[in-house]
């Protein structure tokens, strides 16, 4: 079996662009990719019209590892988040193929169920004014769906300090939410690299009491002392930190793991070269105890793809999840993902992914202008900055 023709297509939204890739074979089998980079899909696009021809039509989708190491090391150049979100799109189209090749279902191929369902938290569900009241709505809207589990960043456009004002604002949210849920739900608080270790430790001792079951990339991911500083001052406090959907590879994790400055991982594995770099992430970070909890923004592509890899990694800990709140119709583009319900997925059913591309759907929703921007005012609405 070798790779005849690989085609990408967009989805657009007023707030965020899908790039899915359709991989075809010459026995018939086709496979689908997706990813959501931010504000770079016209740089992915490029990548892979040099990539494709270089390294994918003419393979054996069966030979995931050929694929993604040429792509990954022959170009000499060091892989960022292009390169990597390329391989991961063909990647996952390979597992999706393979599983149609065997009828099987990706998760069994990739070692198994090790569980019988997925826990998900919800995501963009709060486009609402930053008032206590609107909060509060949004998040009982939440539990009104079954979610036991919710993240938001009620940080605004806070960057590296936020004024007195704003501190106590974001506490208030946070309180909404808080009463919003009851005791017994997960709140877990995003803080988008937003702060410098002080600041970050500040509101982490906040917050505590309001009991977070984590703090999200606490400081910008490129300082990982800065990172190492916050991590340790807000450890006494008992809440872990979160960390990883902006690192592209293995090898950045690795100073990272070393010093066990995060207690849990997020690789955005539609960002990090695919299915098989997540699993041997995991199964590296369960050598220090730490759980892996993948980020997602994307439809329903790279979801079914996070529920293969949840299924099968025994120290995945929840699954991110955008769109009942956020675009809902996205998971229309690709049938087929179990939908959350009490708050959890079902395992994924059907070969491969089990999800089928319609093209006639994402073709009908055609790119959009887009810059979206998470140090702007508003930007939690979700509607594109320029």
């Amino acid at each position: 079996m070798k790779i005849s023709n690989v085609t990408p297509l967009v989805y657009g939204t007023e707030w965020r662009n899908i790039t899915f890739v359709k991989v075809e074979t010459d026995e018939g089998l086709v496979g689908v990719g997706e990813s959501r980079v931010v504000n770079r899909d016209e740089a992915v696009w490029g990548y892979l019209r040099e990539a494709i021809p270089r390294y994918v039509l003419g393979s054996d989708p069966f030979n995931i590892e050929q694929i993604t190491s040429r792509m990954f090391r022959d170009d000499f150049a060091r892989a960022g988040e292009i390169v990597m979100v390329g391989i991961a799109m063909i990647e996952m189209a390979c597992w999706d193929i393979i599983g149609k090749a065997t009828n099987q279902p990706v998760y069994r191929l990739l070692g198994g169920a090790v569980r019988d369902r997925i826990k998900a938290y919800a995501n963009g569900w709060y486009r609402v004014e930053r008032t206590p009241e609107e909060f509060h709505a949004a998040a009982k809207r939440v539990m009104a769906k079954g979610y036991q589990a919710l993240k938001f960043d009620p940080f605004g456009a806070g960057f590296y300090e936020l004024d007195r004002t704003e501190k106590r604002r974001v506490v208030g949210l946070v309180e909404a939410v808080r009463d919003a849920v009851g005791p017994d739900t997960e709140i877990l608080i995003e803080m988008h690299g937003r702060f410098n270790p002080v600041t970050a430790v500040e509101m982490a001792r906040a917050l505590a009491p309001y009991e977070p079951s984590w703090l999200e990339e606490p400081v910008p991911p490129d300082n990982l002392a800065a990172l190492k500083k916050a991590a340790d001052a807000i450890a006494p406090l008992g809440i872990p930190i979160a960390t990883g959907e902006r690192l592209n590879t293995r090898f950045e994790y690795r100073e990272l793991l070393e010093q066990q400055a995060a207690d849990i991982l997020q690789p955005d594995i539609t960002a990090f070269g695919g299915l098989s770099n997540a699993k041997k992430l995991a199964a590296w970070a369960e050598a220090y105890y730490i759980l892996v909890a993948p980020h997602n923004v994307g439809g329903p592509v790279s979801t079914a793809a996070a529920l293969h890899f949840a299924a099968s990694t025994p120290n995945f800990k929840i699954q991110e999840f955008f769109n009942d709140f956020a675009n809902p119709e996205v998971m229309d583009a690709a049938p087929g993902c179990p939908p959350v319900e009490h708050g959890y997925f079902s395992l994924p059913q059907g070969p491969g992914l089990g999800v089928t591309l319609d093209e006639d759907f994402v073709r009908a929703h055609p790119r959009q202008q887009i810059h979206f921007n998470l140090f702007a005012d508003d930007w939690h609405k979700r509607i594109a900055n320029d």
